[in-house]
């Protein structure tokens, strides 16, 4: 049952002693408050005021099994009760985390045998920074600083993260980003190769990442990395043909393959990781989000045995790590969320049947006047808004039509994102056809309310 809340109080406590994240505050107070979000079940939550919505965004795609998962708060509660915290700093650990550290392995298969903890995304692309660049010291190779990453690819929100990846608005921001980081272009057909055939753009978008390695030199470039699937950039699905084309020159080269699976993992693309899906080998892959459903924070990266075997060969301390890494409750509701997910199916089930009966559903979604793409990959897919049929012309209004139909379509019972002139969705894989048609038909029918709006930018 939802506590009895106060919520015209909780919304003015908002306004005068919270700062929400990545959010424009000034406009949240002229709202008087963020929406108070008071409870979920499955694929529904709840606002304080009895609001229910559809969250085609799984939290910020990351409820992969959705809400109300009893199993896992009484993970936690059970754990909690046994040891709730201990550090691994003093060459000590808890059982869950060496559980789950085996179990990460096993699904990661090839070449990782061994896991790293963090508690967020942004805290294991740092330490995946950091171990890339610790390999290439004790192997002799202390210039190799350089990690090429894509424009428009997330990798958090740390100082390293922001750096690392390639958000235009987040660099805009908080000073001179760190050094050490090359930004390649994005592998974004609909916008960046509409005219060119898929596997003339793969390997156009492939060369910018080999041109990027011979201007640093290859000597001083110790690793590349990408999202299988660019998720906060608008869910940008690689053309056929890119990523085994990047694998291959990584290797021509010698330079370390890195993905970031904070997204597409645990399911999202109907593999238990997104390069499982494009059939590649990286050496180091961070996780978070899914791999607790988000309901504890905790994060990973795994670390290919060469590099395990290098750093182990160097007798000094890997000085890196953080108090939380390998929290044993997290842990504890990690073993218990890949429990549920492989109980239930998930994965199979996301790539044979929801999957794409998403596809099938945005497919015919494509046919209205104001959708250019409709795209999707296992549970993740962005719908881009044009105006003019067949083409990618955009509206004016400098990119603001994703959010004028993510407005409709939350004041229409669905919680999606909007992304410049796109809205993308990502929902819990859990999602029934039923809730799939609802939010098809949600979308269908925010186009049509906004398209007015849009043609007066």
């Amino acid at each position: 049952m939802t506590r009895n809340y106060d919520i015209a109080e909780l919304k003015r406590l908002d306004v005068a002693h919270h700062l929400p994240p990545q959010q424009d505050w000034q406009a949240v107070e002229d709202m008087g408050g963020s929406r108070i979000i008071v409870r979920g079940e499955g694929c529904t939550i709840i606002d304080g005021d009895g609001v229910r919505l559809l969250d085609g965004m799984a939290g910020l795609w990351c409820v992969n099994v959705g809400y109300g998962r009893t199993e896992l708060a009484e993970a936690a509660y059970n754990q909690m009760l046994e040891l709730p915290y201990y550090n691994s700093f003093f060459k000590t650990v808890a059982p869950p985390t060496v559980e789950l550290a085996a179990k990460l392995s096993g699904l990661l298969g090839g070449h990782f045998s061994h896991i790293f903890f963090n508690s967020s995304g942004s805290e294991a692309i740092d330490t995946l920074i950091r171990t890339a660049r610790h390999y290439w010291q004790v192997k002799g190779e202390p210039q190799r600083q350089v990690i090429i990453s894509r424009v428009n690819g997330y990798h958090g929100s740390t100082i390293a993260g922001m750096s690392l990846g390639g958000m235009a608005p987040m660099h805009a921001q908080g000073g001179p980003l760190l050094p050490g980081f090359v930004h390649v272009m994005q592998p974004y057909k609909f916008a960046d190769g509409f005219d060119e055939s898929e596997d003339a753009f793969a390997a156009r978008a492939a060369k910018a990442v080999e041109d990027a390695i011979l201007a640093a030199g290859p000597e001083n470039v110790a690793a590349f990395i990408g999202e299988p699937v660019q998720g906060a950039g608008g869910v940008i699905i690689p053309p056929a043909g890119y990523w085994p084309r990047v694998e291959a020159i990584c290797r021509k080269y010698g330079i370390l393959l890195c993905c970031d699976e904070v997204i597409c993992g645990f399911g999202r693309l109907g593999q238990w990781f997104g390069h499982q899906h494009y059939g590649i080998t990286p050496d180091l892959v961070t996780m978070a989000k899914g791999l607790s459903s988000g309901y504890l924070p905790i994060s990973a990266v795994g670390v290919a045995d060469f590099i395990v075997a290098a750093i182990k060969s160097n007798p000094d301390d890997f000085v890196h790590g953080y108090t939380y890494s390998g929290h044993p409750t997290a842990a504890a509701v990690a073993l218990k969320n890949l429990e549920i997910i492989e109980r239930e199916d998930l994965v199979r089930r996301t790539r044979e049947d929801t999957g794409p009966y998403l596809a099938q559903r945005l497919a015919e979604l494509s046919k209205h006047p104001l959708v250019g793409e409709a795209r999707s990959l296992g549970l993740i897919g962005a719908v881009e808004i044009v105006a003019e049929p067949g083409t990618n012309r955009r509206f004016g209004g400098g990119g603001k039509a994703g959010i004028v139909v993510r407005d409709i379509c939350i004041a229409k019972g669905l919680m999606v994102r909007g992304v410049k002139d796109s809205i993308v969705m990502s929902p819990p894989l859990i999602i029934t056809h039923a809730e799939i048609d609802r939010m098809i038909g949600i979308i269908a029918a925010a186009l049509d309310e906004a398209e007015p709006v849009l043609r007066a930018l």
